[in-house]
């Protein structure tokens, strides 16, 4: 249908379950007949239309308007995007598959440890009669990055394959590639340098700004997805805490948590009168906090009386509107978010 949202997803690679895993815990499930459709549907948003593409293919097709959002790595992103595109970076930071977008170098190279001292030898290099030499598929951030950096004498090498070979083979000097653990560039003889890393990237939802704005019922469908996975991302954070309390009255129990007010909960605990045989007197308290916030918590509800604490998981936590559905419908256009933020 003409209204449809049309969302483009990573297709195999590393990305493709981590995403899927994600919007399906945020209950936005991808519905999908088996892994070689490359079409498919989200049952929770019914106006959504998924298709699956290469993660390096997206940021390209939401820039061209084939697709209105998608999820990649922020790499890409940064890589694939023009002043003056109709691009909008939603979300930068999903959470998931983190990565660093770094300069290698052969470990052999034991006066090489910092940019600075790549600066050095491309120099060096230089009055030999050639250039550096470095591997890479991001081209652009490579060159942008080292010329900010004074280093202006290297030859970029286009590569497509596993680049961390590429020093041994003599195909290139050193490499810029990304790495999450630097196993593999370990293993392959290479060594990170200090101050050489040129993007950290992670998964990232993008936004074709003038498909979303010629469009209301896309902008709907987009406001559904964010007010899920914010919340989703939100309440990932949090834990959910109950205790048995006695005390002589609702109000006691409260002012007695309310003594630590950075434990108290988001707006305060809630408290509640334990009705039973021998249960005069107590009361159930739950607070909700921030997870690493744990242990304070409880020994504060123990410190107080608190006996029975049990701790659950949040699966959301949802603020009184959508901060980045509002900060979306303000790029597009600020009437639109009078027109569909929800009312206090």
């Amino acid at each position: 249908m003409s209204g449809s949202l049309r969302f483009v997803l990573p297709s195999k690679g590393e990305m493709e379950a981590p995403t899927l895993a994600f919007l399906a815990e945020a209950g936005l499930s991808v519905a999908r007949p088996n892994a070689r459709q490359y079409v498919a549907t989200m049952p929770a948003v019914p106006e959504v239309s998924v298709v699956f593409q290469r993660a390096t293919d997206i940021a390209r097709q939401v820039i061209e308007g084939s697709a209105d959002l998608g999820i990649t790595g922020l790499d890409t992103v940064r890589e694939t995007e023009n002043e003056g595109d109709p691009l909008l970076l939603v979300i930068e930071d999903l959470g998931y598959s983190t990565c660093e977008l770094v300069l290698a170098v052969p470990d052999t190279w034991i006066d090489v440890s910092t940019i600075g001292d790549l600066a050095d030898l491309a120099a060096e290099f230089r009055q030999r009669g050639r250039d550096l030499r470095i591997a890479t598929k991001y081209p652009r951030l490579t060159r942008d990055f080292l010329l900010a950096r004074g280093i202006s004498h290297f030859a970029l090498v286009a590569s497509q394959g596993a680049m961390e070979a590429a020093p041994s083979i003599g195909y290139a000097d050193i490499i810029a590639d990304l790495t999450s653990s630097g196993t593999t560039l370990r293993e392959n003889h290479l060594k990170t340098i200090e101050g050489g890393t040129i993007l950290r990237s992670q998964a990232c939802l993008i936004a074709n700004r003038e498909t979303l704005r010629a469009c209301p019922e896309r902008i709907a469908a987009t406001r559904k997805l964010l007010e899920l996975i914010e919340a989703r991302m939100r309440g990932a954070n949090y834990l959910r805490i109950t205790a048995n309390i006695r005390g002589e009255s609702e109000q006691e129990v409260a002012s007695q948590i309310w003594a630590r007010p950075e434990l108290a909960g988001l707006a305060g605990p809630t408290v509640s009168r334990v009705y039973g045989q021998g249960t005069t007197g107590w009361y159930a308290v739950a607070i909700v906090v921030r997870a690493e916030l744990l242990l304070p918590a409880v020994e504060h509800l123990r410190a107080v009386g608190g006996s029975g604490v049990t701790v659950l998981p949040t699966t959301y936590v949802f603020d009184d509107r959508s901060a980045y559905f509002e900060r979306l419908v303000r790029e597009l256009d600020p009437t639109i978010g009078d027109t569909l933020a929800p009312t206090r």
